[in-house]
């Protein structure tokens, strides 16, 4: 079900925004009995960087991909660590 669901969280940012890169974790590890992932929804990191992400603050680009992952955050996702840059922004190595 995780590479599942990796890979439809994967589909659905491609699709909305062309992603120069994307790099996603399925964290589901570290919330082991944690009382959120309970109900059988999993824990992400999103690391994307878009063109789409240009004249963006960090909230819209936020916003922007929990709108391409929509009903997913009510359905398969309980938690998501989320870094959104424009192309144009400096990098961390420590993803």
């Amino acid at each position: 079900m995780t590479n599942e669901r990796v890979s439809l969280i994967r589909s659905r940012l491609e699709a909305a925004f062309s992603p120069d890169e994307l790099e996603i974790a399925d964290e589901g590890r570290f919330h082991v009995g944690h009382p959120g992932a309970r109900d059988g929804r999993g824990h992400f990191k999103v690391y994307i960087v878009s063109k789409r992400f240009v004249g963006t603050n960090p909230l819209e680009r936020h916003r922007m991909v929990y709108e391409a992952l929509d009903d997913m955050m009510k359905s398969d996702i309980h938690a998501l660590s989320l870094t959104a840059l424009p192309p144009t922004a400096p990098r961390k190595t420590d993803r």
